[in-house]
């Protein structure tokens, strides 16, 4: 019977002592990476100067 009661009164306390407060859990925020790109027409210049390059060594 001692051994009956002495269980309960450590699952009692085990039970309290595990127990959480009533404060709002701290959420870490969330980490937002953007990717930073150029413009639309980045992939276009060097393309375009090339050929004017090319088209003023043909007309010399």
């Amino acid at each position: 019977m001692k051994k009956l009661v002495l269980a309960a009164a450590f699952t009692a306390a085990a039970s309290t002592a595990f127990a959480g407060n009533m404060e709002e859990p701290m959420m870490e925020p969330e980490v937002i990476v953007e990717e930073s790109t150029g413009s639309s027409a980045g992939g276009i210049i060097l393309p375009l100067m090339a050929i004017l390059l090319l088209a003023a060594a043909a007309s010399s």
